[in-house]
């Protein structure tokens, strides 16, 4: 028995439990309307108490919370506010996470729905497919402030890979190896295929965040500058 078939029937109780709750078109209005209140209260914060933070991270943090709503607007309230009183490990690792998350899930859901839900493409060839969109919206959204700062392209793309491939390797196997196991067969206009794209997505979040941490507590990544720190208006590299 394959190592992959082992897992497959090791998470099957946990499929058949979420799969149900996730085909349900209720919880889908809900959802949508509690990101859309998220997403609210974070523009209303950005424009009143955070006008200071650079536009590239209130377009990070806008599509964190589209992700992942209240989940993504607490981490933005605990770590991405010029407010927070000190900053710490943890606080910089979860901003890195976010950086690569807001990349990576643009990159998934386009990926997961060309070739899943329009291609209709067998499992493998979507599982490629999709992460080979998260990987380049990623690297692409850590090389272009690079390039703005003056890096030159070679070190640019040498940089961004090691960086950022440790973290948008774990983050996408777990939260596209989710999607999968939920909602394989779901097509587009499917409730489950965007619940369970909306799930796979945060769970690929909290899997990338301690590899950030890590990163950052080596020295591999300087993570993200203290929002209290942000000129008005200035580009923040996302090392």
């Amino acid at each position: 028995m394959s190592l992959l078939t082992r897992i497959e029937r090791a998470l099957e109780p946990a499929r058949q439990v979420l799969t149900p709750i996730l085909s349900d078109p209720r919880l889908l209005v809900g959802w949508v309307v509690v990101v859309a209140a998220a997403v609210v209260v974070l523009w209303w914060d950005l424009r009143e108490r955070n006008e200071a933070l650079p536009s590239l991270m209130k377009g990070v943090w806008t599509l964190v919370v589209l992700y992942s709503g209240p989940f993504g607007l607490a981490i933005y309230w605990v770590s991405g506010r010029t407010q927070i009183s000190r900053d710490s490990l943890w606080r910089r690792g979860l901003r890195s996470t976010a950086h690569c998350y807001s990349g990576c899930g643009a990159g998934e859901i386009v990926g997961i729905t060309l070739a899943q839900a329009i291609l209709g493409l067998v499992v493998g060839w979507v599982a490629a497919v999709t992460f080979g969109f998260a990987y380049l919206f990623g690297f692409g959204l850590t090389v272009g402030p690079l390039l703005q700062e003056g890096v030159g392209f070679r070190d640019a793309l040498s940089d961004a890979l090691y960086s950022e491939t440790p973290s948008i390797t774990i983050m996408e196997v777990v939260a596209i190896g989710s999607d999968l196991l939920l909602a394989a067969s779901a097509h587009v206009t499917d409730v489950l295929f965007w619940l369970a794209l909306s799930l796979s997505l945060s769970l690929g979040f909290l899997a990338a965040f301690p590899i950030n941490v890590a990163l950052v507590r080596f020295g591999v990544k300087e993570g993200m500058q203290n929002p209290a720190e942000m000129g008005n208006g200035g580009a923040q590299a996302a090392d």
